[in-house]
This record gives C-alpha cells, structure tokens and sequence, in this order.
C-alpha cells in the first residue's frame, strides 16, 4: 500500500508542454546529488510519481517533478524530473517552469529586474536567470551542461526506408531527423506517424555506443527522438520548427529546452549557426524557445558547447489529490 493517502501539486506550463510540480506529499529524495535522488525516487518515491501522473489525475503526455534541496550551499533549490514511464536525467522545459514557480511562490524573493538562481538537476547544475516584473516571471534562460555530438549521419532502416540520424547530448541523449527526409512537415497532421517512428527509433537506437555518457552510466540511453524542419527566416540566425518524441511515445508541446540544446551542438559542430546568432525554436503547436551557443567545453574529454536556452512558463492551477483506500484504480492506469 502506498505509505500517502494526499499529494499537492502546482501545474505550469512552458511552451504547452505542461509541468506538474509536487510541493508536498511526497518523502523527502536522499542522496548527495541530484542524480542520486534520482535513484532514490525510482525506490522510494514511485508511488506517488504514478498517482500524480497516471489516469485520472494525469495523462499519457504528463510530466512533472519533485523539489528538492540544492546539492550543496551554493545551489538554490534541486530537483528531479519525471514522466509516465519514470525518470529523465534534464528537462529545458521544466527548469523554465520550476524557477518561474520557485519566483512566484516567493520560495525565491524577487520583484523586479533580472534575479539569479542556481538548481541541481540529475544531468549536474544550471545556472538560470529569470526575468521579473511586479513579481512575475516574463522569460528565464538556463545555461546547460555541456551539450556535444556523439554521433552523425547513422544510416538507420526503418519502416519508411532509410534516414540519415545525427546523435547529441544535451543533458540527455536524442536522435535528430530532417523530417523532410521523410516528405513529412512538422505538424498535428504527421503526430501519430512521428509517435511510431520515435518508438522505432529508440528500439534500433537504445543500445548504441553513441548513448553511452562518457562520465557516468546514469546518464547512458537515448531519450527522445527530434524531427525538425528548416523554416524560412528574413533575419539573422536559423529558425526551425520540431517535434521531439520521448520516453514510450510521449510527445513534448514544447520545442523541448534540452533537445534545443542538442540541436545546438549539431548546429554549431556543422558550422550552420555563427556564435553570434540565435536558433528560433518553435514546436509543433507554434510555441517558441530560443537558444545559442556561448562557449566550448568538453564533457569526458569530448569536445562540446555551452549553450543557452529561453522561454516563459506560465502557472495552471493547483490541486490536492487525494487516494481513497476503496478505490479499485488505486494509483491509476494508462491507456498508451
């Protein structure tokens, strides 16, 4: 039996992606790190990331995480992302939704300008700045953990031939596909095709040497699955529109803020975007991130970028959840 019978939570948005934040309910994540309170959540606290994701409190497409302490003194606040299949090492998305959340909630005291915070996430520490008015959050941008490509042009058979696939780092593992390459654009209309291709993807992709992190196992395994487009743009930069499929078949509303990343270090290793320019990002519904690269780095002695991603998240609503001991669905259920 679950050892809770109420859970609170706090949904946001970013970019229509949603963001379900549980602020009490939960126990309390052990561990050094935010990696490590990662694992401890996958042990100790899986109950109730399935009660606040599951059917009928959430959906197939959820996502959502538990707060928690920085790693040490320095940081701001920790946390350690979740979805309908379990745990994910980075969220752009929810980062941007967590410090605007963390700001509102006056959890972080801030009324006006630009307002510093720094949040342990299981991929390592960001640095982000939210920018505030009235004491409300307008936009916040992370500065990622270094984002590398591990792998271009995998020539992989799939069920609608054969695509070239490029593999980056952004926090966690994708695989990039020019839709096009496909003859499909990166619409509503294609949703349910790009679901299949992203499973198909994952499966033929999951044990490839270019999804081993090169510092900590933990890290290993391919994410998601990016299908971009080029759009046309009068100004500087590049703007592309994506859709990225994760974890089993969920789809992210946003132009997903880690993915941005990888997109980034593929951009830049390409010498398809100058430094001094900036990606558009926007997501299958119309939504927008932005992103550059700021500096070189190297994760594990491979070469990388850092890069810099930014949006706006908005708050939804609140909830208490409760669990009634009679109910037959107990934690709930999925459907897909």
């Amino acid at each position: 039996m679950p050892n809770f019978d109420r859970v609170e939570v706090v949904d946001y948005h970013a970019g229509g992606e949603p963001f379900r934040i549980v602020v009490a309910g939960a126990p309390s994540l052990q561990g050094a790190t935010a990696l490590d309170r990662r694992s401890y959540a996958e042990r100790y606290a899986d109950d109730v990331r399935q009660f606040v994701v599951n059917e009928p409190r959430g959906h197939a497409d959820m996502y959502g995480g538990f707060v928690t302490d920085p790693d040490d003194p320095a940081g701001d606040l920790g946390v350690v992302f979740f979805h309908k299949d379990g745990y994910s090492t980075a969220c752009g998305h929810g980062t941007i939704a967590l410090v605007t959340w963390a700001i509102e909630s006056r959890r972080i005291a801030a009324d006006e300008g630009e307002v510093d915070v720094i949040v342990d996430t299981p991929s390592g520490r960001l640095d982000t700045t939210a920018s505030v008015s009235a004491g409300k959050v307008t936009s916040v941008r992370f500065t990622n953990v270094p984002s590398y490509v591990s792998a271009r042009y995998i020539p992989l058979q799939l069920s609608d031939g054969v695509v070239a696939v490029d593999i980056a780092y952004g926090g966690a593992y994708y695989a990039s596909v020019d839709a096009t390459e496909l003859e499909m654009a990166v619409t509503p209309d294609y949703l349910a095709r790009f679901i299949e291709l992203g499973r198909e993807i994952k499966t033929v992709l999951g044990a490839n040497e270019a999804v081993e992190h090169p510092i900590d196992h933990r890290l290993s395994g391919l994410y998601g699955t990016i299908f971009y487009e080029n759009l046309d743009h009068p100004g500087p930069g590049l703007y592309q529109r994506s859709v990225t499929v994760f974890a089993d078949g969920e789809v992210d509303r946003s132009p997903c803020g880690t993915g941005t990343s990888a997109r980034l270090a593929i951009l830049d290793s390409a010498a398809q975007l100058d430094r001094s320019e900036v990606l558009i990002h926007e997501s299958i519904i119309g939504t927008r991130f932005t992103g550059r690269v700021v500096a070189d780095s190297e994760v594990g002695g491979v070469h990388g970028v850092i890069t810099e991603v930014q949006g706006s998240a908005h708050r939804t609503g609140s909830a208490v959840f409760e669990l009634d001991e009679d109910d037959p669905l107990g934690l709930g259920f999925q459907l897909r």
